[in-house]
């Protein structure tokens, strides 16, 4: 079984790659722009690596490496998943986005991508922007969600999301139709926010909760509709549906324990503390889990197209309103050989990059 938890002291990188089947970690500084980041390369058997990058103030080096590995190993899954001709790969800056972020760190940084020479392509992702990716551009062309064209994924990525938990509540409930449904966000990001809509306009009972007031504020002053929920009760809520749109690792020993929800739908990406223990937990309490890497699969769509040259706005929208077919299939899959949604998905994943794989080989 492969342990998704690695070890990631300074003297123990390899031995973490291994773990989770890394062919590539490269790590960037620079002294002078106050730059620390670090590219995970996960697998390219579909093709060159692609996933976002991310800033995160994180405790230490240690997280930071662990994080970017889990990351781009998720991205491989989540590409695979939604029929896209690419592989999984993740980048993060280390450091206070409101420090130390500025164009020439962002410049510097695309110049460590250039240096990949197209194995790796990255977007914006948590503390992003398109603008970053404008400035990225200008040392690398391996660069996708840029202004102009396929522009910022959040949308695409709601939609996905908000397709999976239409999908789930068809098997929960014996009808996608959301309406009345009591949903919890837990983050008011511009993924979370565009969600908010999707459900508001379906007539979706909905709370938010986010550790910023001013997201927060953001949220409630155009949809006054939605009810702000309490941080220290979120999971203990009487809700229908948890969908957890900030960082992972939310649904662990202590918060699966309190849910009283059918199911969990949400964008945040690793959302599972431990891919085993607690697939499982949730299994065992009747909870059903849309895997994380296949309902926000939409934003990568959104940029694949793009970085394939061939961007239409309906086509990436026709391929993300499919998340609601395969999650009804990874569901019943889940169901047929009694095991865990995410393993399901995960099985499928790996059914297509083993397929391809073979594919590529053959003479």
């Amino acid at each position: 079984m492969i342990d998704t938890q690695p070890k990631v002291k300074n003297s123990e990188i390899f031995s973490a790659m291994a773990d989770l089947n890394h062919e590539q970690v490269v790590f960037c500084h620079d002294e002078a722009l106050g730059l620390k980041a670090i590219i995970a390369v996960h697998n390219t058997v579909l093709g060159p690596a692609m996933g976002g990058t991310r800033m995160w103030n994180y405790q230490s080096e240690e997280e930071a490496v662990r994080d970017v590995l889990r990351l781009s190993r998720g991205m491989t899954f989540k590409n695979a998943i939604a029929g896209l001709n690419i592989g999984g790969g993740k980048a993060v800056i280390i450091g206070d986005v409101k420090k130390i972020k500025t164009e020439a760190l962002m410049r510097r940084f695309g110049k460590f991508v250039n240096s990949l020479n197209g194995k790796y392509w990255t977007a914006e992702d948590v503390n992003m922007t398109t603008r970053d990716m404008e400035y990225v551009r200008m040392e690398t062309p391996y660069v996708t969600g840029l202004p102009g064209k396929s522009g910022d994924p959040s949308p695409v990525t709601a939609y996905g999301v908000y397709m999976g938990m239409k999908a789930s509540a068809k098997k929960a409930y014996g009808s996608d139709d959301l309406k009345g449904k009591k949903v919890v966000v837990q983050g008011a990001g511009h993924v979370g926010t565009y969600l908010i809509e999707y459900l508001v306009k379906e007539g979706a009972e909905v709370y938010v909760s986010d550790i910023f007031e001013d997201k927060i504020a953001g949220v409630t002053s155009k949809f006054n509709q939605v009810k702000v929920a309490d941080p220290n009760e979120l999971y203990a809520m009487d809700m229908d549906i948890y969908a957890p749109c900030a960082l992972g690792a939310t649904l662990n020993d202590e918060t699966i324990a309190q849910l009283k929800c059918a199911i969990v739908a949400g964008a945040a990406n690793n959302q599972l503390d431990d891919e085993i223990i607690h697939g499982q937990a949730l299994k065992d309490r009747g909870i059903i889990y849309a895997p994380d890497f296949l309902i926000n699969s939409g934003g990568i769509t959104n940029v694949y197209y793009e970085q394939q040259g061939n961007y239409d706005r309906d086509r990436v929208y026709e391929q993300t309103e499919r998340i609601y077919g395969v999650c009804t299939e990874v569901i019943e899959y889940a169901d047929n050989h009694d095991t865990t949604t995410h393993k399901a998905a995960l099985q499928l994943a790996m059914n297509r990059i083993s397929d391809v794989g073979k594919v590529k080989l053959a003479y």
